[in-house]
């Protein structure tokens, strides 16, 4: 599936014609270099490996320096790879956001924003209990019962509780492209993408 690695530059919104406030995210999609072209013969299967993001030389270790002189490039700090792509690209081409068409769907991956420890409610949308005016003291946002106590006598697994929350893979499907600034290299989707401010995302068609 065609598509590039980015970062997430913010949120706005944007009149449409009919007048309607659309909120939308903009990202900064490419240009993106290919770093490496998988084959069926040598990998067993057939990919694209991108790189975004330049990285410092001194940063680079040697085996990031030597895969990047091979493609003609400076070491990346993102790498991804996306099967199945649409166009034949070779070793050291650059791929830029203007794959993309206005008005078309893509998919969009990211790594969410880590919330730490949080309780039941934040996490997984519990109510809370009852009221507060019936001499009920500190267990507005408690989980409640957790199983029974004789017969299983104990919690089964996936039971609902307090814990980590945020941090992980989440994938967005289906977000309209709004618009396409090929000369900044930015792309408008509608809608919230994962991930904060600065944060690198992969957008797929």
């Amino acid at each position: 599936m065609s598509g590039l690695i980015g970062k997430k530059v913010g949120m706005t919104s944007i009149f449409d014609e009919n007048g309607k406030n659309i909120p939308c995210t903009v990202i900064q999609a490419g240009p993106c270099v290919v770093t490496q072209v998988r084959t069926e013969e040598v990998d067993g299967y057939s990919a694209l490996q991108l790189g975004f993001d330049d990285k410092a030389e001194k940063r680079a270790n040697k085996a990031e320096t030597g895969h990047s002189k091979k493609a003609g490039t400076s070491p990346k700090k993102k790498v991804v790879e996306f099967k199945y792509f649409e166009a034949d690209y070779k070793l050291g081409d650059t791929i830029g956001v203007d794959i993309f068409v206005e008005g078309e769907f893509v998919d969009v991956v990211g790594t969410s924003k880590g919330k730490g420890f949080q309780g039941v409610v934040k996490r997984h949308g519990f109510a809370g209990v009852g009221q507060s005016t019936h001499g009920q003291h500190n267990r507005l946002r408690a989980p409640g019962s957790i199983g029974a106590g004789s017969d299983p006598s104990r919690v089964f697994k996936g039971m609902r509780m307090a814990g980590r929350m945020g941090g992980e893979r989440v994938t967005v499907q289906n977000l309209r492209v709004i618009k396409v600034v090929p000369e900044k290299n930015l792309i408008v989707v509608k809608g919230a993408v994962p991930g904060h401010n600065n944060a690198y995302i992969t957008i797929e068609k």
